[in-house]
């Protein structure tokens, strides 16, 4: 037997996906009020839909959390399908719950939800006109398989758009822990160029990327780190310390943390990569041959 071995992405960190699942299951009761970042950056997605020509009758919103952003894609497109898909349990429930109110609101909206991972979507080749992902694919350590199976699901001329966290996202607390820790607490994310790479890899045609820097300001390290808790972002590395860490490096780390205080407030900095593309039509079959679609010649005179 021989096993393929497909190293991660460069820049990929390695993800505890079970450690994952729980953090996001553990947040459901709180995403939705903590979730102020995905919420602006989720704003920012639907903006750029407006400049894109594209009538989906079937949505897969991958990595839905507790639905919002499902359901202002069935707002923007109320005559398609919307399926939200995510890997926590928890969150889906919490998305169910919001369905009667959504429907008062949403007359028309059709969001339905499958618990599921996104490297492994349960739905037929080429039934999906748009794949939308905010906020999750980097959760997958490598976003790879991920990107590879969200293309199958889209049909030929069906769009990707997506966001996903940059190398200097929370650089501020990276680097105050690494002042007096070598043990990693903040997950390394990949660089927009191997991702827009990636994507051609994957086989998408016009991969379009940019990035933007969002700052936030707390009052002190540990509204940050509640933020991060509330919304599921903790330190699932497969190499991370297990149990509890010690007061000293958390002393050490808040201390570090402090030199940055501007006009009071600390600041979080989140670097937003975005990224889109599209399916072209397949040019080559599984096993690498040409496809070449062939014209019958007109008669002359006809």
């Amino acid at each position: 037997m021989v096993v393929k071995f497909t190293p991660p992405a460069l820049g990929a960190p390695a993800i505890d996906r079970r450690a994952a699942r729980r953090a996001s299951s553990r947040a459901a009761a709180t995403y939705a009020e903590a979730a102020v970042l995905a919420r602006e950056v989720e704003a920012r997605m639907l903006e750029r839909l407006q400049y894109i020509l594209l009538e989906p009758g079937r949505i897969l919103d991958a990595g839905c959390g507790e639905g919002h952003g499902a359901v202002r894609l069935a707002g923007r497109y109320p005559g398609a399908q919307v399926l939200g898909l995510d890997f926590a349990l928890p969150l889906l429930q919490a998305a169910r719950s919001h369905d009667p109110w959504l429907r008062r609101v949403l007359k028309r909206a059709r969001v339905d939800y499958l618990c599921a991972d996104f490297a492994s979507v349960p739905l037929p080749a080429a039934s999906v006109d748009l794949a939308w992902s905010n906020l999750a694919l980097h959760c997958a350590g490598d976003p790879q398989p991920a990107l590879t199976e969200l293309r199958r699901v889209l049909k030929v001329g069906g769009l990707l758009l997506f966001s996903c966290y940059g190398p200097d996202t929370l650089k501020e607390l990276k680097s105050a822990f690494a002042a007096h820790d070598g043990t990693p607490h903040v997950h390394g994310f990949i660089d927009m160029h191997d991702l827009g790479d990636m994507l051609s890899t994957c086989g998408y045609s016009a991969p379009v990327m940019d990035m933007e820097v969002i700052t936030l300001t707390y009052a002190d390290v540990d509204a940050l780190l509640a933020d991060l808790r509330a919304t599921g972002q903790q330190n699932t590395l497969a190499g991370r310390r297990r149990g509890l860490t010690g007061k000293g490096v958390l002393g050490a780390m808040r201390a570090a943390y402090e030199n940055l205080r501007r006009d009071g407030r600390l600041p979080a900095s989140f670097e937003i990569v975005y990224g889109h593309a599209w399916k072209p039509p397949q040019r080559l079959t599984e096993n690498g041959r040409a496809i070449v679609t062939m014209q019958p010649r007109r008669a002359k005179g006809v």
